[in-house]
């Protein structure tokens, strides 16, 4: 087993060697790792300084509710309690406009609309602030928003969740959680146990959760939909000809450099190669599900692609050329951690879709098919004037 081991991770290192030190592409990959690195140096002190501050004032915040209990309610005027029961309505209701609160003495007395379903989290929100003795609830209680104007719009608030419960935590927890995680990982690399193993993949999934901000289920891959990327490209060229050669699916290899082919379909349904890892090839079927002209071409993945994914490119005019709203969401193989490893590597979507746009861009303002399109000898889209190059003898 050790030589085993031992040959399988000098094979990975002489395969990484390969990638990174290659003639042709090394160095700009050098580069690209370094720029993530520093990127991702940028953001942990980030997480760290907000995670900090934000558990300071959470302690500052405990420190004074210790204070208040040890000293009691006190006195206070009757427009300083109203201003407390005013700033914790929006943490118990989903309309805090649609309430009106006076104060008497120590009293409160609370009129307006609210929903059944938050009538109880208000009430108990109010009797916790301090220096109210009392609640005259006069409050017009609805099952539902429907007639009432009041009660339009607005957001339902969590029914005071504990913070790791929630799908987004906050900076402290994610700090105090991180940290906890990345000990128990190193520790449990150290201990060659059961027990070492399972702490060691405890903290590291506990470590993703908390940098990642995300659930377990979006990081893994488990979710619906993991990775979300948008882009906007500004195109010099009118709409009518930006859409037809972008909704021309079978016209992509001869403008892009990882598209291979395209096989398109009278019902909607296309057939897609593309260029992935390593040199191997990844296909898919998908299925046109909106096309307007001039405006919006949205697809999405059929059942069994490798890939997940769905789509929309939105069009409009704009300073005389065209802007491209561009907006996917996939989930790679392995979720978030994946799409990590990819966009090391450069090989991710949004990376490959950076590059395949600055080549469409280039192809419909001049006319000129990139010289490392996936198929050469493409056509110039329709009206558009090919730029023309420069004399080789020219004076």
């Amino acid at each position: 087993m050790g030589s085993a081991t031992r040959t399988l991770t000098g094979a990975l290192l002489a395969a990484a060697a390969m990638y990174w030190f290659d003639p042709a592409s090394g160095r700009r990959r050098r580069v690209r790792l370094r720029d993530l690195l520093a990127s991702t140096a940028r953001d942990a002190c980030h997480i760290v300084d907000v995670g900090r501050r934000d558990l300071g004032h959470r302690l500052w915040g405990f420190l004074a509710v210790v204070r208040q209990a040890v000293a009691g309610p006190g006195e206070a005027d009757d427009w300083v309690i109203e201003e407390r029961v005013r700033a914790c309505l929006g943490r118990a209701v989903s309309h805090p406009g649609a309430i009106e609160v006076s104060a008497w003495g120590r009293g409160i007395t609370l009129t307006g609309d609210v929903l059944e379903a938050e009538h109880a989290q208000l009430i108990g929100c109010v009797r916790s602030v301090r220096g109210v003795a009392s609640i005259d609830d006069q409050l017009a209680v609805h099952e539902e928003a429907r007639g009432v104007s009041a009660l339009q719009g607005g957001r339902p608030r969590l029914q005071g969740r504990f913070d790791v419960l929630n799908e987004n935590w906050s900076p402290a927890t994610r700090l105090l959680i991180g940290t906890a995680g990345i000990s128990l990982a190193v520790i449990g690399s150290r201990r060659r146990s059961l027990l070492g193993v399972l702490a060691m993949t405890g903290g590291a999934l506990a470590a993703m959760r908390s940098v990642g901000n995300l659930p377990l289920r979006r990081l893994t891959g488990g979710a619906r939909r993991a990775i979300e990327i948008r882009k906007t490209v500004h195109i010099e060229a009118p709409v009518e000809r930006v859409f037809e050669t972008l909704s021309r699916f079978e016209d992509y290899p001869r403008f892009m450099h990882h598209v291979r082919s395209v096989e398109t379909h009278l019902d909607g349904r296309s057939h897609w190669s593309v260029a992935g890892p390593a040199g191997f090839t990844v296909e898919w079927d998908a299925e046109t599900t909106q096309l307007e002209p001039d405006r919006l071409i949205a697809w999405r993945s059929l059942p069994g692609a490798p890939i997940r994914h769905a789509g929309t490119l939105r069009f409009e005019p704009s300073s005389g050329g065209t802007k491209i709203d561009i907006r996917m969401s996939y989930v790679p193989p392995a979720g978030v951690l994946g799409h990590g490893i990819a966009t090391l590597f450069g090989i991710d979507p949004k990376n490959r879709l950076d590059d395949d746009m600055v080549r469409v861009k280039s192809y419909i303002e001049t006319g000129r098919p990139p010289r490392d399109a996936s198929r050469r000898g493409g056509r110039a889209p329709a009206g558009a004037v090919p730029v023309a190059s420069p004399a080789r003898n020219a004076p």
